[in-house]
Order: C-alpha cells, then sequence, then structure tokens
C-alpha cells in the first residue's frame, strides 16, 4: 500500500504575494507544512506541486536530508488559475503519481504537525474510512441571513462551557482513497469520517491578518516545550552570529570582523540579571579574545571543535544541568549542542537544518543585533 502526499502551492496569490514562501517565524511558509509531511510514519512520499520556478528553488533548498521523501512535480497551467479547484490540482496528480492513498495538506495551515496526521491515519484505519476530513470544535452561536438562530435557542442561551459546539473543516490536510478520488473527482467520499484537531488550527492564511493570528501561534508552539525561568548561562557561537560570517582583509592582509554594538549591551543587560555568558567558537582568533575581554564574557572557548564537550566543562564547573542554557547558532557545528540546551536560537540566515531543529528563529541575521534580539526575547520571557 502506497501512501503520496500532496501540498499544491503556486505562484500567484493576490491577497499575499509569493506567500507560500514568505517567512513566518523564521522560516518559508511552506516548510512548516512539509516538516508534518516527511515526519508523518505513514505517508511515503511527499509532492509539492507547484508552478513557479521561485517556489521550485525554495523548496529545493529544503532540509537535504528529506529530499529522497520529498519531491518537486510541476503543476499545469490549468490548474493554478485563480479559478481552478484544489480537485483538478488532485486529479492531475493521482493520474501522474501511481499510489493506493493520497493525503492533500494545504501549506496555508502551517500549525498542522506530524503527530496530528500520525493519528489522523490510524483513524483513517482503524475506522476502515474511505476518507477523511480535518475539524475544529467551534463554540459559536451560528444565525442565518433571516435572522433565525440556527443552532441554539436563545431563550435558554447555553453557557460556553455547556455547550457542545460544532465541528468546522479547517482545511488542513485530507486523506482518501485514490481510486475513490478518480472516480468520484471528489476528496471526499465512500465512508467519510473526521478528525478533530486542536482549536488553534481554524486558522489558515489567506489575509495578511491570519498571517500576525498564524505567526503568534507559531512562536507559542516553540516557546512552550522550553522554561526560560530556568536559564542560568547564555553562550553563543561567534562567526555569523556575533558576526556576519564576512571575511575582511586590509591591504597588507590582516583579517578584520566586523561586530555589532547591540549585541554588546545584551551581554551587560545578562550579567546585570546574573546570568552567566560565554561564546563558543570553532576560531581561534585574537580578534574574538580581544572582543569577549572588552564585553568581559565569563568564559570564553576559542578553537572550540565539540561544542557540546566544552559546555559540560561549564556545566561542572558552574554546578548547572543543559536545561539551564541557552544558545545561540547558525551552522552544522552548533546543531549537537542546539539540540541538548534548554532553550536554543537560530539567526534568520542559520542553514534550515539549524532552523527546523531551534526553539526560535531571531529576526535579524548574525552581525545585525541578533545576539542582542536573542536576549531580549529571553529576558522577556521572564517577566
Amino acid at each position: 500500500m502506497k501512501t503520496v502526499a500532496i501540498i499544491p502551492v503556486r505562484g500567484g496569490s493576490k491577497s499575499i504575494t509569493l506567500k507560500n514562501i514568505k517567512l513566518i517565524n523564521g522560516r518559508p511558509l511552506v516548510y512548516w507544512t512539509i516538516d508534518a509531511a516527511v515526519n508523518c510514519k505513514w505517508i511515503d512520499e511527499v509532492y509539492v506541486s507547484t508552478d513557479s520556478e521561485v517556489i521550485r528553488d525554495v523548496v529545493f533548498k529544503y532540509d537535504k536530508e528529506h529530499l529522497g521523501k520529498l519531491q518537486l512535480i510541476n503543476r499545469s497551467i490549468e490548474t493554478a488559475t485563480d479559478t481552478a479547484s484544489t480537485e483538478s490540482v488532485m486529479l492531475e496528480f493521482a493520474n501522474r503519481v501511481i499510489s493506493d492513498t493520497i493525503v492533500l495538506l494545504q501549506a496555508t495551515s502551517p500549525l498542522t504537525e506530524s503527530k496530528h496526521l500520525d493519528e489522523a491515519f490510524q483513524k483513517y484505519v482503524d475506522d476502515e474510512l474511505d476518507s477523511l476530513l480535518t475539524v475544529v470544535n467551534q463554540k459559536r452561536f451560528i444565525w442565518s441571513k433571516e435572522g433565525q438562530p440556527i443552532n441554539y435557542n436563545p431563550s435558554a442561551r447555553p453557557r460556553r462551557q455547556d455547550f457542545e459546539g460544532y465541528f468546522v473543516e479547517n482545511g488542513a490536510f485530507y486523506i482518501t482513497k485514490t481510486l475513490l478520488l478518480l472516480e468520484s473527482e471528489n476528496r471526499l467520499s465512500g465512508n467519510i469520517g473526521i478528525y478533530e484537531m486542536p482549536e488553534e488550527t481554524y486558522f489558515e492564511i489567506d489575509e495578511p491578518t491570519d498571517w500576525i493570528i498564524v505567526e503568534k501561534f507559531l512562536e507559542k508552539r516553540t516557546r512552550k516545550v522550553a522554561d526560560l525561568e530556568k536559564i542560568k548561562l547564555f553562550a553563543t557561537d561567534c562567526d555569523g552570529v556575533l558576526t556576519d560570517a564576512g571575511m575582511y582583509y586590509t591591504e597588507a592582509g590582516d583579517v578584520m570582523k566586523k561586530f555589532n554594538t547591540k549585541d554588546g549591551m545584551g551581554f551587560s543587560l545578562l550579567q546585570e540579571k546574573g546570568i552567566i555568558t560565554a561564546i563558543l567558537t570553532g576560531e581561534d582568533s585574537k580578534i574574538v579574545a580581544k572582543r569577549a575581554e572588552k564585553l568581559k564574557i565569563d568564559e570564553v572557548y576559542l578553537g572550540c571543535k565539540d561544542k557540546v564537550t566544552a559546555m559540560n566543562e561549564l556545566l561542572q564547573k558552574y554546578q548547572l544541568t543543559m536545561d539551564e542554557v541557552a544558545y545561540i547558532g547558525d551552522d552544522l557545528n552548533d546543531l549537537p549542542l542546539l539540540k541538548q540546551v534548554g532553550y536554543s536560537f537560530a539567526v534568520a540566515d542559520a542553514i534550515e537544518q539549524v532552523k527546523r531543529e531551534v526553539h526560535y528563529v531571531i529576526d535579524c541575521t548574525g552581525g545585525h543585533g541578533a545576539v542582542r534580539e536573542a536576549i531580549e526575547y529571553l529576558l522577556d520571557s521572564r517577566e
């Protein structure tokens, strides 16, 4: 039994230009849905269907470890118009890719997680369904245009906690047997079931106001897994974080680095709160040493090839645990430590593999106040 997923994304969005690749919480919008699909244990292959070369290039840059499961497929001009139905895209896809089951995922529903797909598939199998849709429970009182109540009695208005509510499609994803899709030309047919998702997944991105709401939920989702009150040590990489990763040379061949004064003030704010500061960098640079001395950084590791080992030394010295450490990085050599600390940050121009693993992606790029932004985020969250 082969299960494939399709994520249709076109380049002609009217409300938000190229919204499917616009950055939300530090990553292209479509990446969040790709995350859910490639990490679902039930899905064998994930296809992003697009008519846009720009979108194709962005998707191709997605974490390379999943490129075996993630594939790109061309979307015809006819199915990428403003008036084309989603069914037309699904039918075009079903006639080109052999499968037993198709999952339609919407890039505009970035709050979908792989656990939602896993649970929905289990229900799909256990209940012997032909197709399944996702819903959320809404506790709203509905009226007709003629002023007639539809789902409650105004003379016996129930309290919200006593109101069962009703299910509404949130459009996050749909599962269907491929054969039935081809026969009915509809994403839902046969024995239909529902999978209830969390209330916040009701929001999908169509307008700029939706964007603001969903971004807040994404931020909350990444923040809630850690207790920022516990942080007692803040550490950072240097090149690409404290600097812009540029390599500057004088005419005499001397190497220079550009730092940002805002980051320096950020370290002062940490020190005022009694938080230990550290720099862990793979470079053995006198420039970094001088900058660290000026900023009164507590601990500096130059030429550090194993940042986890270095951090364990600091933990032993200060009698701390990894849960009490925050770290900000940008590249592959930061990943092992980022995966272990209590709270992890990535700069906006970090590689995608890093941004996928951290709790929070900074808006600033390296060398442009990214560390200051992380510090303010940390301190604001503790108040």
